[in-house]
């Protein structure tokens, strides 16, 4: 048997934020549904409402049955107990198959190394996960298999505004994935902004309806009973809160299984890939969004609170918001912010920055595409054509499009390469969109605005 390097096991150690928290994603640069459920890793006393399964409300872009499958998504879905029985029962499937599914997703996840980065793409991982899955329940179930595990995500959370960049009028997290940002709203105004680290590509963070309802302090980790785990940790053994091989930091937030937001984090990975399917911060501007959120929620929590829990770090603590709070888990890459067009890196590969979605985009302002300059034009096709690309820089596409080539499994994507976002001043937003960052935690650089140059007024 192979020896565990320490990269191997501190990434092991991560991936159980997959099982106990953390993973997929729908394509749209809008939203579907989704459900709010506890995750898997939740103390007893942190017990949620289990969510419905509910058939969803798709919008004219996306539905249940078009999120994207990875076989360490469909891991992480085996980890909810009661998902086999349902899966067997929905799609009338074999023991032996149930089992094959599940020994193929944990094996695909303890082939994941970070030593090796910069290979797979979001939909390379779909494509080559329905590959084996329909080699096991056929083809005529395919579609059905994916449409059961969206299902699974789709109920019970609420439909997302129609309207791309959507301004909330009540209290409510908006997390942008290609923005790498994080926002709180109450009552309507934006309070608080935050830089966050989100899913790696073969781990891509949902997009949806969630909610929270409560933070666990001092969260403790159970290992699985699963391959990847074997090691100086064993399955069963509680792994302590403040414990080196704790993949959780000093809290979580369940937002619907398996998803969380997080501390643990590093600040270099504020601003690129840095989870398996969860919004990840560092620990203590985790501390500072529980505060946030506690307050925009009506609960009582303070920063004595908040201390005196990190001091007792052997004792798992639950605070229940008084009021949950939805979350919006939002894949835009075309955004109008403060009267300028932001168009973000297609890091997800969805295939979003294209005319079409910056008509729609712009429709909301009441702007069309003709009524911008000559040069606010060329400098908006420029950089749709820039951030059209992958995290690899390759151009993106969708899913169905043909694969490149042969797929590398064994490497999650690390790093986005190249530039992220580019911003360009268009005199027909001006004073309109969707808010700036409000007390950004913490301060990201600003890309320089491109400005077009001033219209020539005839004789």
């Amino acid at each position: 048997m192979k020896k565990i390097s320490r990269v191997s096991l501190v990434l092991s150690l991560a991936l159980l934020a997959a099982a106990s928290g953390c993973t997929t994603s729908a394509p749209t640069n809008t939203a579907t549904t989704s459900a709010s459920a506890p995750a898997a890793n939740a103390s007893p006393s942190a017990s949620a409402t289990p969510a419905p399964s509910a058939t969803p409300s798709p919008t004219p872009e996306s539905g249940a049955a078009s999120l994207p499958v990875t076989l360490p998504v469909l891991d992480a879905m085996f980890a909810d107990s009661s998902f086999a029985g349902a899966l067997k029962a929905k799609l009338q499937l074999t023991d032996e198959q149930v089992a094959r599914l599940r020994q193929i997703a944990r094996e695909e996840t303890a082939k994941l190394s970070e030593s090796k980065a910069q290979t797979g793409t979001t939909s390379e991982a779909t494509r080559s996960a329905a590959e084996k899955i329909k080699g096991i329940v056929g083809e005529e179930k395919l579609a059905a298999f994916t449409a059961f595990v969206g299902e699974r995500w789709s109920g019970g959370g609420g439909a997302l505004p129609g309207k791309p960049n959507s301004v909330p009028t009540d209290t409510r997290i908006v997390v942008n994935a290609p923005a790498f940002r994080m926002d709180v709203f109450e009552n309507g105004q934006l309070t608080k902004t935050y830089r966050i680290g989100i899913g790696y590509p073969e781990f891509p963070l949902p997009q949806g309806m969630r909610k929270a309802e409560q933070i666990i302090f001092n969260p403790t980790w159970t290992p699985p009973d699963e391959p990847w785990v074997r090691g100086r940790v064993q399955p069963g053994e509680v792994i302590p809160a403040g414990s080196g091989m704790n993949p959780l930091g000093p809290l979580k937030i369940p937002i619907g299984l398996p998803s969380l937001i997080h501390g643990g984090k590093q600040p270099a990975r504020l601003g690129q890939f840095a989870s398996h399917g969860c919004v990840g911060l560092t620990s203590p501007e985790v501390q500072d969004f529980a505060a946030v959120l506690a307050e925009a929620s009506g609960t009582r929590l303070t920063p004595q609170d908040i201390a005196g829990y990190a001091q007792k770090r052997d004792r798992t603590q639950v605070v229940k918001l008084t009021n949950p709070v939805p979350v919006e888990l939002r894949y835009e890459t075309i955004v109008v912010e403060d009267g300028r067009l932001h168009i973000y890196r297609d890091v997800y590969d969805k295939g979003t920055n294209t005319e079409e979605n910056l008509r729609r985009v712009l429709d909301v302002y009441g702007v069309r595409l003709e009524d911008l300059s000559e040069q606010e034009r060329a400098q908006a096709s420029s950089a749709l054509q820039e951030m059209a690309h992958d995290a690899h820089g390759n151009p993106s596409r969708d899913s169905s499009a043909p694969p490149r080539g042969k797929s590398q499994s064994g490497n999650v994507t690390y790093n986005v390469k190249g530039q992220k976002e580019v911003v360009i001043e268009v005199a027909a937003l001006r004073g309109k969109g969707y808010p700036a960052p409000v007390n950004l935690t913490p301060p990201a650089p600003q890309p320089t605005p491109q400005k077009a140059a001033p219209r020539k007024r005839g004789r």
